[in-house]
């Protein structure tokens, strides 16, 4: 089983991959670098000050904790785009955030409190180049975007020792997929012959537009997950095909 998350955000797709009986191999594709200057701390005051304020991941709600303390305001609405995100503002201390059935973007902006926003602030909580579909649609629908870049993804550094790995693996594996960036530095990074090897494996991807970009990468077997959580992934693998160790 093939992780494809950022440094340090391993641990949980892989131990759950060994319940399965699954080898796993971690191959980082991005680093994720939070920012604490203070044209942040200024841009994220504002986003904080919107009636309504959406957090894309978990990391986003973390890196604005370094910076300050979350509250919910009287009539504020806040948005947690998947379950960990949630999980994140709770411990936070925001309890009632709103989730979507999925973790995508499109399942945020099917949301009934998103519909009719034209002439409403909302605060955007993420990354750069992170969500862009997500904040292009809020515009579209005539709202006013306070958009405060609280960390930033930089591509990880692969070395031999993860190329060898990958190889010694010999294809028969799944690699999780879910960000189109950290795909892409994976596959800029390796050798020719170790990028081969990972596009052997079964990708397993967490949403439609990844599913599009696994196939335009040149992955032969796709399997759609209902999200980007490990129990959703490994679902998704288990119930398609027989878990192979890695040798």
């Amino acid at each position: 089983m093939v992780s494809l998350r950022p440094v340090g955000q391993h641990r949980t797709l892989l131990r759950a991959a060994k319940t399965l009986g699954a080898n796993g191999l971690s191959l980082p594709g991005l680093r994720l670098k939070a920012r604490e200057d203070t044209p942040t701390r200024v841009a994220l005051g504002d986003a904080l000050r919107c009636p309504s304020v959406i957090f894309t991941s978990p990391t986003a709600v973390r890196c604005s904790v370094r910076l300050r303390t979350l509250r919910a305001h009287p009539h504020q609405s806040v948005f947690a785009l998947g379950d960990g995100t949630r999980a994140a503002l709770r411990r936070a201390g925001i309890v009632d955030a709103l989730v979507p059935p999925e973790a995508t973007s499109e399942s945020l902006l099917a949301l009934p409190e998103l519909a009719s926003v034209r002439g409403t602030r909302i605060g955007l909580v993420t990354a750069p180049g992170g969500r862009g579909l997500l904040a292009e649609q809020l515009r579209e629908r005539g709202a006013t975007l306070a958009i405060a870049e609280v960390y930033a993804r930089e591509p990880a550094r692969l070395g031999r020792a993860h190329a060898q790995r990958l190889l010694a693996a010999r294809g028969r594996g799944a690699v999780c997929i879910t960000s189109a960036e950290a795909l892409h530095h994976v596959l800029a990074a390796l050798p020719t012959v170790a990028r081969d090897a990972l596009l052997s494996c079964t990708a397993i991807v967490s949403s439609a537009r990844l599913h599009a970009t696994a196939r335009d990468a040149g992955f032969a077997a796709v399997i759609r997950a209902d999200g980007p959580t490990p129990h959703a992934l490994l679902l998704a693998l288990n119930a398609h095909a027989k878990p192979r160790r890695f040798r």
